[in-house]
């Protein structure tokens, strides 16, 4: 007798969560769980040939796995339920042969891929090796240049792309962005008159709030033409242009020298960790002596892992050839690089809550944001925000901040005795107390 899909799947998983339908009229699962529809075996053929999230994300994507009543927009509750109610059994060997006949039977091969997932690794090889500067451009444009009115629907009025700092859990995502910002400027100890480096500056959310809050002289730099673009006639609207400058360059181009304080906000995710030795050793380049890096980026809890999965989600869809690895890679790199560690914290909780408020933004301009990007697109941040949230929510990934300083040849690092970075009181001007 030949096996059916149900059965093959309740070989493969103990499921106490779904309620599975498939193309071949077989059913498993409880009566009450999330009604699920397998469409087609071009669907079981994305499941079989890319197991894990790579698979579902394609059969998601091209509407052969149907979850009935999902949030395309913010599906959270469906993927906590996947992963609680769907636990790969191991299989034992009396059904191994069974099984080995229903796969043999499928003619398996990948279907046509969904047009929002980008080519494996080896085949971006034309573009040039990893973390080269043409494909680091090319990885970018696919995640940054999709549409700044795309971003502005999802990120809100800041458009601040980092995880923010709720100073409650009842403050708005604007607040906490705006938080965020003002905290890493307390950090770096910035004042009037400073000269700041931004690399990966993004929309200019921290050029302008530094430039308009604590007075300094600010110059940003990203790989996005869009994001320079939209930076640039943010500063002139904004009467920030005569003290700062963003342009649409790569970090390691930028020529100048002598910066009182260099920020890092979510840029060490794409350059890759076996590149962090140059990294931070050409960001200490940029600095004075005395002079503060404030280095802010999603990392693993585990210092083990270099790159992304090849066959995962995140890599096919979001982050062509982003990297994340531990803290303590990123301390190591820099403190070889001569700089000093002299604050640390992970801020894993606010991403989650970040991501949590991107979601529900994507949710109430739903429609707008399918015309203005495609409802692949939508619904690949659908997956991509809601899955972050419960990957910082659950401590598979985190938020660090290190700050560092380029201490004198006397060792002096320009801290002083301070330990804390005091909230300002108000931010209406230059001097607020």
């Amino acid at each position: 007798m030949t096996m059916t899909v149900a059965q093959a799947v309740e070989r493969l998983f103990d499921n106490t969560a779904l309620r599975v339908t498939a193309f071949d009229g077989s059913s498993t699962g409880p009566a009450d769980g999330w009604p699920v529809r397998i469409a087609s075996e071009r669907g079981l053929s994305y499941l079989f040939t890319a197991p894990g999230s790579l698979g579902l994300a394609r059969a998601y994507l091209q509407d052969e796995l149907v979850f009935e009543g999902v949030n395309e927009g913010d599906p959270y509750d469906l993927l906590a339920t996947l992963e609680d109610g769907l636990v790969p059994r191991g299989l034992e060997w009396r059904g191994i042969p069974e099984l080995a006949r229903f796969v043999a039977a499928q003619r398996w091969r990948i279907p046509e891929l969904p047009r929002e997932e980008t080519p494996s690794r080896m085949r971006r090889l034309a573009s040039g090796l990893a973390h080269g500067r043409r494909r680091d451009a090319e990885a970018i444009a696919h995640h940054y240049d999709v549409s700044n009115r795309f971003y502005e629907l999802v990120l809100g009025p800041s458009m601040a792309y980092t995880c923010a700092a709720y100073p409650s859990a009842e403050a708005t995502l604007e607040a906490a962005q705006e938080a965020k910002f003002d905290l890493v400027c307390r950090k770096l100890g910035l004042e009037p008159g400073m000269r700041l480096l931004d690399v990966g500056c993004g929309w200019g959310g921290m050029v302008a709030h530094a430039v308009r809050h604590y007075g300094v002289n600010a110059l940003g730099v990203t790989l996005s033409k869009q994001q320079a673009a939209y930076a640039v006639a943010r500063l002139q609207r904004d009467g920030l242009a005569d003290r700062a400058q963003v342009r649409h360059q790569d970090y390691r181009d930028v020529s100048e020298e002598g910066f009182d304080a260099v920020s890092s906000i979510g840029l060490t995710e794409h350059i890759g960790p076996r590149n962090y030795p140059a990294y931070f050793d050409f960001l200490r380049g940029k600095l004075v002596d005395g002079g503060r890096l404030l280095n802010h980026c999603i990392t693993r809890p585990d210092n083990g892992h270099a790159s992304l999965p090849e066959r995962g989600f995140i890599n096919r869809y979001v982050f062509p050839d982003g990297g994340l690895t531990g803290s303590g890679d990123i301390v190591t790199a820099a403190e070889n690089a001569g700089l000093e560690v002299r604050h640390h914290e992970n801020i894993r909780e606010h991403y989650g809550m970040t991501c949590r408020d991107w979601c529900a933004n994507l949710s109430k301009n739903w429609d707008e944001c399918v015309s203005e990007a495609g409802r692949g697109t939508a619904r690949v941040w659908g997956l991509y925000l809601a899955g972050s949230r419960l990957s910082f929510e659950r401590n598979r990934i985190q938020l660090h901040q290190v700050l560092f300083a380029r201490t004198t040849a006397a060792g002096r690092s320009g801290f002083g005795l301070a330990t804390l970075f005091p909230e300002r009181a108000a931010r209406t001007g230059v001097g607020s107390a």
